[in-house]
């Protein structure tokens, strides 16, 4: 067994839910002086320090300091195939697509290319402290191999799928009149529910697919237990006018994927900033994720997603970098510019409910909360440490917190979350672990 000592913090439920309230129990637990006790690559115990090194005298201990644990990141959208996009100099969406990503995404058909390139992803995600996430590849069976293969020699909890597109796209990014199907049948055998890894079927958006194919896609997830979907939707303006003269019949943008069988628990859509009340209800009702992409929706202009509304609605909500649109592998800085979007919409995100989004809410959107999130016994310790001190500005703003608290490090909890959140990044990650093995240490 290893005990890590630190301050512990994770969160138990939605902080912001209504559900909380008096009497409820607490929704987080922020534990200084505290521990994580790990075995076998599951959390064993948490708590003070004194009671679990008495509890476990002969547990290898890993003293954090001042490092604040927490569960690792969860990114619900973010793009493997996209490493070599990111900071392409603005346009919308669609433009973007055809002058940048498209041209990338060709490169991917190169094996050699595709496992370089996943590598360097992985590489990055554990930089920054993501120990989970839902993954677009390519349209091409060798870069979605790669994807899996390299998730899996690094024992990660991934989704991810090969991307469904048969349309609107260069001919190299195209499936052929089978629609994928040979290639999407034979990955799912190799690596659905393969350790750690799932299988998540993925059309691009819905111009990119027939409805020919979304129809396929749709019963072959009723065909094979447990496959969810993963797409876009409602991002752009243009994007949703587009869709609308492409299926006529459909009510909304989201009622195209819902006709085609694409709606449900553990199926999670990016961005789905121009939704309506109604939309939100189907969302709610199937049990629908969306993953909240800020730094990707500032970056092509795509507008302000409405969280306070999706909450109302019952909307599960993660927290995406959607990198290459999105302007850095950090939830940490994503969670900072979450801020700043909920800000010009007269909402508030509190440090409690951020850190929710990047943990607990974005494993429930993929399905997910009963294996990671937090830090509930029996489940998979995947964990980040923090640093509070990583740079000069973080280390003065949290120690006078700190200092304006009396010393009290549980009364300055919100403020140091707060500081991390605002002013952290892949600096602010000390040291990351998967099932319990540090994964990465920052020199």
């Amino acid at each position: 067994m290893d005990l890590h000592l630190g301050t512990l913090f994770h969160c138990l439920d939605d902080p912001d839910s209504k559900e909380n309230e008096a009497p409820a129990p607490p929704a987080w637990e922020f534990i200084p002086q505290g521990a994580l006790a790990v075995e076998g690559g599951r959390v064993a115990d948490r708590g003070p320090a004194a009671v679990l090194a008495a509890r476990y005298p002969d547990a290898r201990r890993h003293d954090w300091g001042t490092g604040l644990i927490v569960p690792g990141f969860v990114d619900t959208h973010i793009h493997a195939a996209q490493v070599d996009v990111i900071a392409s100099h603005g346009s919308q969406l669609l433009d973007w697509l055809e002058r940048y990503t498209f041209p990338e995404e060709t490169r991917f058909a190169d094996p050699d290319h595709a496992a370089a390139a996943s590598a360097f992803f992985f590489d990055q995600l554990a930089a920054h402290g993501t120990t989970s996430a839902c993954i677009f590849p390519t349209v091409h069976e060798g870069a979605t191999e790669a994807v899996f293969a390299e998730a899996a020699r690094r024992r990660l909890r991934i989704a991810c799928g090969k991307v469904a597109m048969n349309r609107f796209c260069p001919e190299a990014l195209r499936d052929g009149p089978d629609l994928g199907r040979a290639a999407t049948e034979r990955l799912i055998a190799r690596w659905h529910g393969h350790g750690r890894l799932r299988y998540i079927l993925t059309p691009r958006f819905a111009p990119a697919s027939t409805p020919a194919q979304l129809a396929w896609l749709g019963g072959l997830r009723r065909e094979v237990p447990g496959l969810a979907v993963q797409s876009h939707v409602a991002e752009n303006r243009a994007e949703v006018a587009w869709v609308q003269e492409l299926y006529p019949e459909a009510r909304s943008y989201l009622d195209v994927y819902e006709r085609h069988g694409l709606l449900g628990p553990g199926c999670v859509y990016a961005h789905g900033i121009h939704l309506d009340d109604a939309d939100r209800a189907r969302l709610a009702a199937t049990g629908t994720a969306i993953a909240f992409c800020p730094t990707s929706n500032e970056f092509l202009g795509s507008g302000l997603f409405d969280l306070a509304r999706a909450q109302e609605a019952g909307v599960t909500v993660g927290l995406g970098s959607d990198v290459g649109a999105g302007t850095s592998y950090s939830l940490l800085r994503t969670l900072a510019s979450a801020y700043g979007v909920l800000q010009l919409q007269g909402q508030s995100l509190s440090p409690w409910r951020g850190f929710y989004l990047a943990t607990l809410a974005g494993a429930r959107a993929l399905g997910l909360d009963g294996l990671i999130g937090n830090f509930e016994t029996g489940k998979e310790a995947d964990f980040v440490v923090l640093d509070p001190e990583a740079t000069p500005v973080l280390a003065r703003r949290c120690a006078r917190a700190l200092e304006r608290a009396g010393g009290d490090l549980a009364a300055a909890a919100g403020e140091i979350l707060f500081a991390l959140m605002l002013l952290g990044d892949d600096r602010a990650v000390r040291t990351t672990h998967i099932l319990g093995e540090a994964a990465y240490r920052r020199t």
